[in-house]
């Protein structure tokens, strides 16, 4: 507008910034210029001289709507639908109940809005039945975390056989996307240091307790909330008044030490030693479980750092059980005259290698053949099929070693079995072969289970292993004959007891 426009009463935006005000009276001074005085909104009164270059800022403003709100309709929808999940959480304090893929039961909304998520900072063991849904609870306080910004960064630490399964389940019920820690990303890590550079982080508990490399690394980085599953692996013991602390007991300190957020899951926190729980309450607090109790002195109140809740506890919203009432019952059966004479012998012939084996001067082998020789029996308590299928092959191998032993006393060259090769002389499993199952997925434990039924042995000496393969000839002779006569006294009596229930 012009200067000419600018009259009393008139109400103009541009005097004033981003304000309108209201002219009073105004007096020209010469062609170019012009004195205003006006009033704000706020009442007071003030005075302004305005130019010929001011008229271009200069709107004379007219009654009507602040807004126009004539935006695009989907856009300012999305904008606003954005900016209420962002503060949903300060109005919905179970906003990651309603924006995941998941319909929670009592006891796992409980455990995260009233057991963890008010404890600031938590130090807690979840530790409810198999089957209470441990992995959903976690999901829901990880989320909820991530959503009122109290963590940004997460690691969850598990056994190799369930990171994979940590990893689905958490993108398809929580939107979250974990990735899943291996060497690959030390080599490709722009600082070497993946722990620092990868927010969400899903990794192996024998991977990381097994290698000092990955655990000085560790040491350099800082989480806002870990999880570790299958807890109670992280055990340590007393030998008189000296700790015994494991590998894992060792990892569990330095992951205690990096978090401010600790949460360990289990469903076995207590191995019915106290002394033993206390060492592992300590990873959660060192000061008030420091040092070994008396028995019988005190028992140490863990109520405000654990939660425990057997099946017979668990609800549904209408407040009947979660799980069906178990009544377990045992079938006993008679074996036949074939199976009976079969299952003996074979016991006997476990008997007396597990007492070759424990002669052994080796550590590592004596543990490799006593788990095939456990191994070999759990098949025989399985079926005919089992026990007949797995002492064939056995005698075939140790057959093969015989005369590859042979071949190499010659002078040539012993071949190599592949699957030993990979399996058996891995250090890292031959030092913890019996929980060798958490280390490997499914098919490669099942692959690393028949290598060591097949070949380990206690026999020192060619003499040796040539009688214990006539023996197992024997066995595989006699395990043949009850395949053949069709009996199995175990299947028959299931097939009974499943006609019956119908």
């Amino acid at each position: 507008m012009n200067l000419e426009d600018v009259k009393k009463d008139a109400v103009i935006s541009g005097i004033e910034p981003n304000q309108v005000v209201r002219v009073i009276s105004s007096e020209c001074v010469g062609d170019n210029a012009l004195t205003v005085y006006y009033k704000k909104s706020d009442g007071s009164v003030l005075e302004r001289m305005l130019f010929r270059t001011d008229e271009a800022n200069l709107f004379l403003a007219e009654t009507g709507r602040p807004w126009a709100f004539d935006a695009p309709g989907e856009d300012f929808k999305l904008a606003v639908e954005a900016y209420r999940i962002n503060l949903a959480h300060l109005f919905d304090p179970m906003m990651a109940v309603h924006t995941s893929n998941v319909e929670p039961l009592p006891h796992q909304i409980t455990a995260v809005y009233e057991s963890m998520l008010p404890r600031q900072p938590l130090r807690y063991v979840l530790a409810d039945d198999p089957g209470a849904g441990k992995t959903i609870m976690a999901g829901l306080l990880i989320r909820e975390l991530l959503m009122r910004a109290d963590a940004r960064r997460v690691l969850v630490v598990a056994p190799g056989s369930l990171v994979d399964q940590w990893q689905d389940e958490l993108f398809e019920k929580f939107g979250v996307t974990f990735t899943i820690f291996s060497r690959e990303h030390v080599e490709q890590s722009l600082s070497g240091n993946p722990f620092e550079e990868i927010d969400l982080m899903v990794a192996r508990v024998d991977q990381l307790s097994r290698s000092k490399e990955l655990q000085e690394k560790l040491k350099q980085s800082h989480w806002d909330l870990i999880i570790v599953d299958e807890a109670h692996k992280l055990s340590a013991s007393y030998f008189g008044s000296k700790v015994k602390k494991t590998k894992r007991f060792q990892l569990g300190e330095l992951l205690g030490s990096i978090t401010r957020h600790f949460l360990l899951m289990t469903a076995t926190p207590h191995n019915g030693k106290e002394e033993d729980f206390q060492l592992f309450m300590s990873l959660l607090d060192s000061d008030r479980f420091y040092g070994k109790f008396r028995d019988g002195a005190h028992k140490v109140d863990v109520t405000d750092l654990m939660r425990r809740m057997v099946k017979e506890d668990l609800l549904k919203f209408d407040g009947s059980p979660l799980f069906p009432e178990r009544c377990a019952k045992t079938a006993n059966y008679t074996l036949s005259d074939l199976e009976a004479a079969l299952y003996s012998a074979v016991t006997e012939y476990v008997k007396e290698e597990m007492n070759r084996a424990d002669q052994l001067q080796d550590g590592g082998r004596k543990g490799t053949v006593g788990f095939a020789l456990t191994s070999l029996q759990r098949r025989l308590a399985s079926s005919p099929e089992a026990i007949y299928q797995s002492l064939k092959r056995r005698s075939q191998k140790l057959s093969r070693r015989v005369e590859e032993e042979k071949l190499r006393q010659r002078g040539q060259m012993l071949a190599e079995d592949s699957l030993l090769n990979k399996y058996l002389n891995l250090s890292a499993l031959s030092q913890d072969i019996w929980e060798s199952s958490d280390a490997l997925a499914a098919e490669d434990y099942e692959d690393f289970e028949e290598a060591v039924v097949d070949l380990s042995t206690a026999a020192q000496t060619i003499q040796e292993l040539e009688a214990e393969i006539l023996i197992l000839q024997h066995l595989e002779e006699q395990a043949k004959q009850v395949v053949h006569s069709g009996q199995d006294r175990k299947w028959d009596e299931l097939s009974n007891l499943l006609q019956k229930r119908v």
